[in-house]
């Protein structure tokens, strides 16, 4: 063969198309301007662990999504998971979020779907009102928790939905929350502040291996659902910042949160059930409840909060191995007249608290409600209370047990726990009213009204030894494997 004269074999034709053509793949893969000005594809190819994995795949930037932190990219989000929403019964669809500054409003998801988050990718929350539509109030709240009336939609949000994944290699969302913590503060609020993740009426949820700074209020907040599994989350916000709640379960079934870091201007996990009347009509308890290996620090609120707004019931919930720093109390029951519903069947061991206001605190007079409509005869059955084989050191005061008169709280066992006080505690280390229980091998000594077993009658608290259904949930080891404009 002859090219101007040069002589060539066979063989060697064949040799310069191969290098040819692998210079026209590395060039694919480089991120470089084509001829028509655009990006041309890169090659990602990375693994995660989930409940499902996906058979579609895209990048944000597929649908002129812009990371450089001042380019909204609400249209593109929304416009993306539309596009994606067809593949919901074949195999599921994955949205990327690559490295990069991603600003954005409110965005629903879609059934059968995975939001992956890079780990140099940051969605920043708007900072712009429009971007936020107002949606009804929660229908066992009544009413927003800022103002009577509607709320904005979360950053990310969906209702309805099957095998939802938000996750990431630790991701960032930022949900820049200063603008509405100021608002709040100063009485500017016409609508409840946004959460950065809410789900609501869906089964099979995941929400994994990402980080949460700066909510508006509360950072998680599943409601309403089933199956749901909360993983190796990190929470940051402020300590004054107000209501920025780490994780709220409200009215779900089947939850484990485990493997979490969270700093909170509120309570670091609060479950709920709905708010007075309200909840109590719509009638759909928080049960089967997991939560492990949880590291907490909130100075003005609880590690773990069991209310206030309760009023379709909290049953069976099973907290062990967690650490509490810096923190107001370990665990803490909110509860009061008018709320109803019930408390019953909480597990707690392997509690470790560092400097700490109080240990245990349960509350039979917390007060907001909803509106005037609420019934004060509408009690709360608080029983079956189990703490034990806990530790805490430099404590202001072991505990403060306030039940109800004429509605006690009952069923408290409390064993193996031992609590040192700080330099100057408080003189009364337990306070107890219209409360009842036992104790055994338990410092400093608890309050008549938990009834010391002495020795040789020691009672060592239930803690199940039987696994929930959200334990069983197979994990798989996906991969993501294609190139992206």
């Amino acid at each position: 063969m002859r090219f101007q004269g040069i002589t060539l074999t066979f063989y060697q034709v064949q040799k310069m198309i191969r290098i040819i053509y692998g210079l026209v793949l590395i060039l694919g893969m480089l991120s470089t301007k084509d001829v028509e000005g655009r990006t041309a594809r890169k090659l990602i190819n990375f693994e995660y662990n989930a409940m499902s994995c996906r058979t579609h795949s895209a990048s944000i930037i597929d649908f002129g999504g812009v990371g450089d932190g001042t380019t909204s990219n609400t249209k593109a989000f929304q416009t993306a998971v539309s596009h994606l929403s067809q593949f919901e019964s074949d195999g599921g669809s994955l949205l990327f979020v690559p490295p990069g500054r991603w600003l954005t409003g409110s965005f629903n998801l879609t059934s059968h779907f995975t939001l992956f988050l890079d780990k140099d990718a940051v969605l920043l929350a708007s900072q712009v009102m429009g971007e936020w539509p107002v949606i009804d109030p929660l229908p066992s709240y009544g009413r927003g928790r800022d103002a009577a009336g509607g709320r904005y939609a979360s950053l990310i949000f969906g209702t309805n939905l099957t095998d939802v994944i938000i996750t990431g290699n630790n991701g960032t969302i930022d949900g820049q929350g200063e603008m509405w913590w100021q608002k709040f503060h100063g009485g500017k609020l016409k609508y409840t502040r946004p959460y950065l993740i809410e789900i609501m009426f869906s089964d099979t949820l995941q929400i994994s291996n990402l980080t949460l700074i700066n909510s508006p209020s509360w950072n998680v907040h599943p409601v309403y659902s089933s199956n749901i599994l909360i993983q190796g989350i990190t929470i940051s916000a402020p300590v004054n910042s107000p209501n920025t709640d780490g994780i709220n379960p409200d009215s779900c079934t089947n939850t484990r949160i485990e493997d979490c870091y969270i700093v909170s201007g509120d309570d670091c996990v609060a479950v709920k059930s709905g708010w007075d009347e309200y909840g109590i009509a719509f009638g759909m308890p928080t049960k089967q409840l997991v939560i492990r290996r949880l590291t907490c620090i909130s100075p003005t609120s609880a590690v773990i909060a069991l209310g206030s707004e309760m009023s379709g019931g909290i049953q069976d919930v099973r907290a062990e191995d967690i650490v509490a720093i810096n923190s107001e109390s370990g665990v803490r029951i909110k509860t009061g007249p008018g709320r109803g519903g019930f408390v019953k069947d909480i597990y707690v061991k392997g509690f470790t608290m560092h400097t700490m206001k109080w240990a245990f605190w349960m509350t039979g007079n917390y007060g907001s409600h909803p509106d005037d409509k609420y019934d004060p005869n509408a009690l709360p059955t608080i029983q079956n209370i189990n703490y034990r084989d806990m530790v805490a050191d430099n404590v202001k005061m072991a505990a403060r047990l306030e039940g109800i008169a004429g509605d006690p709280f009952t069923g408290i066992c409390i064993s193996n726990v031992s609590i040192s006080l700080d330099v100057k505690p408080k003189k009364v280390q337990w306070t107890c009213t219209d409360i009842a229980g036992v104790s055994s091998q338990v410092t400093p000594k608890t309050c008549d009204l938990i009834v010391d077993q002495g020795s040789g009658y020691e009672t060592e608290c239930q803690f199940p030894t039987d696994t929930l259904p959200i334990d069983d949930v197979e994990i798989k080891t996906c991969s993501c494997y294609r190139r992206y404009l």
